[in-house]
């Protein structure tokens, strides 16, 4: 609708609320939510001071038994208290006891039965109990006396003879077995894979020997009991690590190797030399040799050394049946070792993509946070689906036999590498607590991951990052959400919440409310000031304000603190110009407006119906007003304008004869949680124009609020976030006029699921059409 303003009475309908409302918490700054200040954690974000942090180093021996599937390791720990506090005990973590029958992990799962169970669902619940955990033989001090210790579930409380007072060391050693689980029939994060076809075996392993917990400033020690979700917290410190095998395996591990000259052939190490100079993947061990080495057993046995230093943790894998190969990758003027370990399972598909996706993750995220700092970086094919330690990745996705494999393989496979080797930088150097709030490395590693596949491919099909593909979870049941400041173990829906979520904020930080310069210095600052430290929740959100100057708090509070979602909608809009009171111009106006006007029904009707009335039939009925023209502009009319306009300033004549159009846009804020207002101006001219408003317009009024755009050109449509930037999570109401938001139903078919994928299905047919071999997998 269309109206004239009187006058200049628009300036204060412009210029917005005379008197603010009461500040609603939406803004409220973070003041009880986040810790106090203090000298080891500062109101910037940034370490204090007195910052500090423990230190655990290890040498470590383990022999892996590939007959009963098992280790029998032994460790000596030197643990530095660098706190000023005084230690009487220390706690390490016993994770692989999450796979004893008792372990609070297995009695604390719920489950239901079902009225109809597959035969692999029963299977599953009555499988014979797998007599995991650690077998603790041994704990003693230096000289060998034993050390009394305490077991509790997943955490072991080692006793110290006499305290431990600060900058002092204390070194004691641990002696263990353990069974290494199928992982393909238990899961977990590390195992081993079972091949009946050559009757061998490829291990994963992780979480494998009793490892330090962390003492800090804000927790003391963090031994939350390890129930599976929430990962792990460890302090950094340097590793020497001799790991014996059968002598026909090839072992990677976190750090470098001590010995090649003693456990590679004379050609392996060549190929090696050759690797490390090579822009592009060098195999070191063929196909062929490990197809060779599967077939043909060794009985004896061989030691790998391997040393890492500034490390959190450690792990390694072994087979007979790995290929293996390198390329060097230049980062920051350093050289790394990108290499990839996998079974001729893997094969083409890892031959091909898994090394260069190790180097581009590598490039791409030292580009946003600091130059990846250890001197190789290595992705193994095996059982684990994903998972990340220092160096060194698990990875899934492999081709089917026939080496073809669907587009969904290849970009999945190449999108976990990304994720697990980016997994580095988060938590494995910017070091957070895991076990407490796994947004910190999977939501900040998952943000990373998406820019890094951008840069993979024009279109990447990223699962995460885009605001539009965390919509459903955004507005799905709130009995099924926690807010993602949640802790790890209690967490519901824990893909969209830990990863998705959170990646998806940074991305609407970085693109709608901060822009890209703000959010891309403040986010590597994060990374510098937080590398090789311990940080918490607080630190990175202070150093995101603090470095780049924008008050976030209202952000923080809404997508980290609670289950509010983004639905924001355009409630109405006027259209005003102004009134300048030229009659001669406003009258013209006014019977355009008039001769535009439709007819009624009835009006249309009499015109047909009524050939003539009464006062066509008797003109003497007519008198002054059948003949007055109430927009015809008069000299009375005329010399009241001009005396209006004697008392005007040059300013205000130039305004009332602007022509400009006034639009009253009014928006609701239906979800509960704040967002800019992005807005785009279709014109009637064809052209149009998006304006970006900050939340804070939302400030005196966090549900319903009005905005007063001004135009040269008249505005024909108005649509409320055109490019998808905040997870509206309903369309239909973000136009004005109304549009119908798209959607749709699906109709399929039921299909056998086991259907062949895009590349096999056109090797057929090209076989069927009497045509080549195609070699697109290789």
């Amino acid at each position: 609708m269309r109206n004239l303003l009187a006058g200049l009475a628009l300036v204060g309908l412009v210029a917005g609320p005379i008197a603010a409302l009461a500040q609603d918490t939406k803004f409220g700054q973070l003041g009880q939510e986040l810790p106090t200040p203090n000298t080891y954690r500062t109101a910037s974000g940034a370490p204090g001071h007195q910052y500090w942090q423990q230190r655990a180093d290890y040498n470590i021996k383990v022999e892996l038994d590939d007959k009963n599937q098992s280790l029998t390791g032994s460790e000596t720990i030197t643990y530095t208290n660098n706190s000023p506090d005084v230690l009487t005990y220390l706690w390490l973590q016993l994770d692989q006891n999450i796979f004893e029958p008792n372990s609070m992990s297995n009695l604390t799962q719920t489950g239901t039965v079902q009225d109809k169970m597959s035969v692999q669902a029963v299977e599953h619940l009555t499988r014979e109990e797998f007599d995991g955990g650690f077998k603790i033989s041994k704990v003693t001090d230096r000289s060998g006396k034993a050390l009394k210790h305490t077991i509790n579930n997943t955490m072991m409380r080692v006793d110290l003879p006499s305290p431990l007072k600060p900058n002092q060391s204390f070194t004691f050693n641990v002696d263990w077995k353990n069974k290494i689980n199928d992982q393909k029939v238990l899961g977990g994060r590390s195992g081993y894979e079972y091949f009946p076809k050559d009757d061998n075996y490829l291990y994963e392993i992780a979480q494998w020997f009793p490892r330090m917990a962390v003492y800090d400033d804000v927790n003391g020690w963090q031994h939350k009991q390890f129930l599976g979700s929430g990962e792990f917290a460890l302090p950094f410190g340097d590793y020497k690590v001799s790991i014996t095998v059968p002598s026909d395996h090839i072992v990677a591990g976190t750090g470098e190797l001590q010995n090649a000259n003693q456990v590679l052939s004379s050609t392996h190490q060549k190929r090696w030399a050759q690797a490390a100079k090579s822009d592009k993947p060098v195999v070191i061990v063929t196909q062929e040799e490990a197809t060779q080495a599967e077939k043909n057993k060794a009985t004896g046995k061989k030691t790998w050394v391997y040393e890492a230093k500034n490390v959190r943790d450690f792990a390694w894998a072994s087979s007979r049946k790995f290929i293996w190969d390198a390329m060097n990758t230049n980062v920051g003027g350093k050289n790394v070792m990108a290499m990839s370990y996998y079974p001729k399972e893997g094969n083409p598909l890892w031959g091909q993509y898994s090394t260069e996706s190790v180097a581009h993750t590598l490039k791409v995220y030292s580009k946003h946070t600091i130059d990846y700092p250890y001197p190789v970086a290595i992705s193994v094919h095996g059982p684990v689906g994903g998972m990340e330690y220092p160096m060194i990745s698990f990875n899934g996705y492999r081709p089917e036999e026939d080496g073809t494999y669907s587009e969904r393989t290849k970009y999945g496979l190449i999108s976990v590498i990304i994720h697990e080797v980016g997994h580095n930088f988060f938590p494995m150097i910017i070091n957070s607590d895991e076990r407490q709030w796994t947004w910190m490395d999977e939501g900040l590693n998952t943000f990373m991951q998406y820019l890094a596949e951008q840069e993979w491919e024009r279109g990447y099909p990223s699962r995460r990052g885009e605001p539009k593909d965390i919509v459903e979870y955004m507005k799905s049941a709130k009995n099924t959400q926690t807010p993602i400041m949640t802790n790890s173990e209690s967490v519901l829906q824990f893909g969209p919440n830990a990863y998705g979520k959170p990646a998806t904020g940074l991305n609407i930080l970085r693109e709608t409310i901060m822009g890209r310069e703000l959010f891309d210095y403040a986010f590597k600052e994060y990374a510098k000031r937080w590398a090789f430290k311990h940080p918490m929740p607080a630190d990175f959100f202070r150093t995101m304000e603090d470095a780049s100057g924008v008050d976030l708090d209202w952000f923080w509070r809404g997508w980290f603190y609670t289950t509010d979602h983004t639905d924001l909608a355009i409630s109405d809009v006027k259209w005003f110009t102004i009134d300048s009171q030229n009659p001669e111009f406003v009258n013209a106006q006014r019977r355009e407006q008039q001769n535009k006007a439709p007819q009624t029904l009835s009006q249309q009707r009499n015109l047909q119906d009524i050939q003539k009335t009464l006062v066509d039939e008797k003109p003497e009925l007519k008198d002054f007003y059948n003949n007055y023209d109430p927009l015809a502009t008069t000299a009375a009319d005329l010399q009241r304008h001009q005396a209006f306009m004697k008392n005007l300033s040059p300013a205000q004549k130039k305004a009332l004869d602007s022509g400009l159009n006034f639009y009253e846009v009014g928006f609701q804020n239906k979800g509960g949680l704040v967002m800019p207002l992005v807005v785009k101006m279709n014109y009637e001219d064809g052209s149009e124009e998006v304006i970006n408003i900050p939340a804070e317009i939302w400030r005196y009024n966090n549900n319903e609020i009005t905005k007063v755009f001004i135009t040269e050109k008249p505005v024909v449509s108005f649509t409320l976030d055109p490019y998808l930037q905040t997870a509206d999570t309903d369309l239909s109401d973000n136009s004005y006029p109304r549009r119908m938001a798209p959607s749709r139903f699906e109709i399929y078919q039921q299909q056998n699921r086991q259907q062949p994928n895009t590349m096999q299905r056109e090797r057929s047919t090209s076989r069927t059409n009497g045509g080549g071999n195609s070699n697109s997998a290789q």
